[in-house]
């Protein structure tokens, strides 16, 4: 994407064990890059997650002077892992992305069906917004509960109170969306959605100082 790319050390690793990983990015002229702009109080966010879109993680790696980036990683399983680097650099912004690969063998996971429901620990999150259409920014509204009673103090989280990461499946198109209102326990989302599909969504949310990740399908329509 415009020319950058994604330089990783290791492109294997053993599953089960946390493992040191490291990448760089690379601008068109063959330069590493070391300076990026503050995105939500991080430089860098690292999702990473298996191409059957379970096994999500979302990662804030460290700088290194040489601009080598470096986080632990831990891969549960056997499969092919698709790790997104989401930056910003001069003001543009910027999701490059690469495969991982855990050796073993691999069971692939199907894709739940559409829910509004989705269960995270002792929380219940209700996706109260419409079906999304292909091509039109349309509005995701999510309410969040536990043990019948709406958690009406989210903390915030990476300078907001939610992120919203979401998925196609098949080639893993990319959306990183941050929400646009949050009242109590209600958090608001605007998405444009870039064709049909289904899609993964990764609700993250912090509470009692702790984050938690909900995970839905969707169905995108014409």
């Amino acid at each position: 994407m415009a020319g950058y790319t994604m330089d990783s050390a290791s492109k294997t690793l053993g599953a089960g064990r946390e493992e040191t990983f490291e990448f760089r990015i690379v601008d068109r002229a063959g330069r590493v890059v070391r300076d990026f702009d503050e995105q939500h109080g991080e430089r860098m966010h690292l999702i990473v997650v298996r191409r059957d879109l379970v096994h999500y993680q979302h990662l804030h790696p460290s700088l290194g002077a040489d601009g080598t980036w470096t986080t632990t990683l831990t891969l549960p399983e056997p499969g092919v892992y698709r790790a997104f680097a989401d930056f910003s650099v001069g003001g543009e912004a910027l999701t490059l992305g690469t495969d991982l690969a855990v050796p073993g063998i691999f069971e692939f996971t199907q894709l739940p069906d559409p829910t509004g429901v989705a269960h995270t620990e002792e929380y219940e999150v209700i996706l109260e917004a419409g079906t999304p259409t292909a091509g039109t920014e349309g509005s995701l509204a999510f309410r969040i509960t536990s043990g019948d009673r709406e958690v009406e103090q989210l903390e915030p989280y990476l300078g907001a109170l939610g992120h919203l990461v979401a998925l196609r499946e098949g080639d893993l198109a990319f959306l990183h969306v941050h929400p646009t209102g949050g009242v109590g326990a209600r958090l608001t989302f605007h998405a444009v959605f870039p064709s049909i599909g289904r899609y993964r969504l990764f609700l993250q949310f912090a509470h009692e100082g702790r984050v938690r990740t909900a995970g839905f399908t969707v169905e995108v329509r014409p």
